[in-house]
This record gives C-alpha cells, sequence and structure tokens, in this order.
C-alpha cells in the first residue's frame, strides 16, 4: 500500500524535531558534571582561623596535615608524559648490610652469596690483628688468634689495656651460612673465654644466646665489619671452597598435583614465625588475629578488587579487613611446615594455594 506523499512528509517533519531533542539533552547532560580536577591546583591559600586572645587553641591542631607543594611547580602535577619509574637499586643498597636480631641472636644480613664474602671477611679478620688461627669454609666458620698478645685485638673485642697472667684466653669466631632469602648471607660472630689456647677449630653452637654486655661486643663488631664490607663492595675474588655452603635452601616450596600445599623452612619456629610475619607485612595482607604460641594467624587475602565495594565506597568508611585464610606454622620432622587453610565464608577467587606461592616468593 503507497502512502500519500503528504503523510510521508509529515512523518519526517515529526520525528527531526525528536532526534534534535535527544541531542540538545545529551549536550546538556554533558555540562551537568564540572570537571573539578584540577580546580585546587591553582585554589588560593585560605586565612588561618585566629583565636580570641585569652582562648585555648590546642584543639585548633591539623587532624590530617597536608604536604606543602610548591606552587610554582604545580605544573608537574599533570606532567605530559609518563613519569620515569622509580630506582629500585638504591632501595635495595639502603637495607643492605643491615644487623638483624632476634631472641638474643644477632647477624649482619648482606645482599650477597657466601662466597663473594668469604675472602672479604677473611681480609678484615687480618687487618684489624685479629688473624685466623683456623677456618673451615664448608661449615663458614672462621676463628682468630689468641686476642690477648695485640693490642689492636684487645682493642677491638673490648679487653683491659693491661693483660695479666690469670685472664682467660680470648678467640672471636665469624660465621657466615646461606640466608633465608635467594643470595644473601648472615654473618654472625661470638667472642669465647676460654682457659687455654684452643688446638684446632671449636665447634659452632647456633642455640647459644649471648647476654646483654656480649650483643652490645657482637653489635660493635658487626657494624665494623658492614663499614669494611661496604668499602670492598668492588672486591670481585670468589672462594670455590666457601661456595659449598649454597647447597640446599633453606625454603621449599611443597606440591602436589602441580598446586602449593606447605612451605618447608629448615629453621626453628621463631625465626620462622618472624620471617613469616615479615612476608606478610612485605605483601600488604592485614593480619586480623594471631597466636604465636599455638602457631596461626588470620589474614585478609582478598584481591583489590573484592575489597573494593566500588562507586558507593565513595558514601561509605573504609571496609574492615575480612578473615579469609589462616597461615599455620608447625613442626614437621626436622623443619617447620608453613601451610594455609581458607575460610568456608569466603567464596572469591583467590585459594589456599595461591597465599602459599605469593608467600613462598617473600620467603625465599
Amino acid at each position: 500500500m503507497q502512502v500519500p506523499a503528504r503523510a510521508r512528509k509529515k512523518t519526517v517533519l515529526f520525528v527531526r524535531p525528536v532526534s534534535a531533542l535527544v541531542l540538545a539533552s545529551a549536550l546538556a547532560g554533558c555540562s551537568f558534571i564540572n570537571d573539578r580536577s584540577e580546580g585546587y591546583v591553582n585554589a588560593p591559600e585560605g586565612e588561618p582561623i585566629q583565636v580570641p586572645e585569652g582562648l585555648d587553641s590546642s584543639r585548633l591542631s591539623e587532624t590530617m596535615p597536608i604536604r606543602s607543594i610548591n606552587t610554582a611547580d604545580s605544573r608537574n602535577l599533570y606532567p605530559s608524559s609518563i613519569p620515569r619509574p622509580p630506582d629500585m637499586t638504591s632501595e635495595i643498597l639502603d637495607e643492605n648490610y643491615v644487623i638483624e636480631e632476634l631472641d638474643g641472636r644477632i647477624w649482619l644480613l648482606v645482599n650477597e652469596v657466601p662466597g663473594r664474602l668469604w675472602p672479604v671477611v677473611s681480609a678484615w679478620m687480618n687487618e684489624s690483628g685479629l688473624g685466623i688461627a683456623h677456618d673451615s669454609p664448608q661449615l663458614g666458620i672462621l676463628q682468630s688468634e689468641l686476642a690477648n698478645f695485640s693490642k689492636r685485638s684487645r682493642t677491638l673485642l673490648g679487653l683491659a689495656d693491661s693483660p695479666t697472667a690469670t685472664e682467660p684466653k680470648v678467640v672471636m669466631q665469624a660465621r657466615l651460612a646461606p640466608g633465608i632469602r635467594r643470595k644473601t648471607t648472615e654473618i654472625r660472630v661470638r667472642i669465647l673465654e676460654l682457659e687455654q689456647a684452643p688446638e684446632e677449630l671449636l665447634p659452632w653452637d647456633s642455640g647459644t644466646v649471648s647476654d646483654a654486655p656480649s650483643e652490645q661486643q657482637q653489635r660493635a663488631l658487626l657494624a665494623e665489619l658492614g663499614d669494611f664490607l661496604k668499602q670492598r663492595e668492588d672486591n670481585k675474588s670468589f672462594s670455590r671452597a666457601a661456595s659449598g655452603m649454597v647447597s640446599e635452601p633453606l625454603v621449599r616450596l611443597q606440591s602436589e598435583q602441580d598446586e602449593a600445599v606447605a612451605i618447608r623452612v629448615e629453621l626453628d619456629f621463631g625465626r620462622t614465625w618472624a620471617e613469616v610475619n615479615r612476608s606478610l607485612e612485605e605483601m600488604g595482607l592485614p593480619v586480623l588475629d594471631l597466636n604465636r604460641s599455638e602457631g596461626w594467624l588470620q589474614v585478609d587475602f582478598r584481591t583489590e578488587d573484592e575489597r573494593n565495594p566500588g562507586w558507593f565506597s565513595w558514601f561509605s568508611d573504609a571496609e574492615k579487613p575480612v578473615h579469609t585464610h589462616t597461615v599455620r606454622i608447625q613442626q614437621s620432622a626436622d623443619a617447620m611446615s608453613v601451610t594455609a587453610e581458607q575460610q568456608d565464608s569466603y567464596g572469591g577467587e583467590r585459594s589456599s594455594a595461591d597465599l602459599l606461592t605469593q608467600l613462598f616468593e617473600h620467603l625465599y
């Protein structure tokens, strides 16, 4: 059926005003939301609040102070190009040669393998007047000569200026061992007081806990050793014999059917507990509760999308952490076993195997 020309013309005239009305509404809607993202850059600074004379102004301090910004450089807040990434090597170097302490044990943590450090530690003992009487690169132990007959070594170890015939015989031991983290070395020192000069290398008791005066001596020695190592970072010497210390890693990820089930840590409980706490902090996981005596930690392992409530987060406070997984540390044979359990109430995408995998990467 043909439509009359007049009717077709009326139909066209009717559609065009509707289309124009929709387009006008859309353009008008764009002006409803004002872009104020750059408004604060050139905003004038307000006048400080003046408190009448005689009244207390202590309650007017800033609850959340705002860092001052150089207004002459405000254009840098909106750079025209992508900024260069930060130099991560500077942070690594700042954290090198760190003295760590746990349960009466003190060690110097160095970001280098034992084979590189063995020659430098040996040089430090020789140059400081201690000398080397016995050593074992396989065990990682260096034992000094008697410190009683050297003024430099007496001063270094804090002995009296005037030696006596009845004073104990003093030697110092340094022990290098692979750190729990890959390509790191932990260096410990201890001062031994003996009745007579040792004729052989004395065994190292890893479980020995030092008293307060000995801790201060160890900390001072490790600080001096750290400065010596830092000054000789360019030393390229390497000990093949000392490289035998890096035979077995202290941390291993155990898997079943290509899925992580546990982390084996060849350390005592105290050290394992401290390292797991450090790793969880580096991962940015909130710890809701913990019990050291029972060996468990309750964490929030949700993804960023699961933690973010979306658009409505603008109108509500930050969401509280949720207990999604439990990390357990238990004795297993001759090592510690770290496992993870997923809570039944959590239905997110992250599993216990994911938590163990990420934890292992930060542990080792």
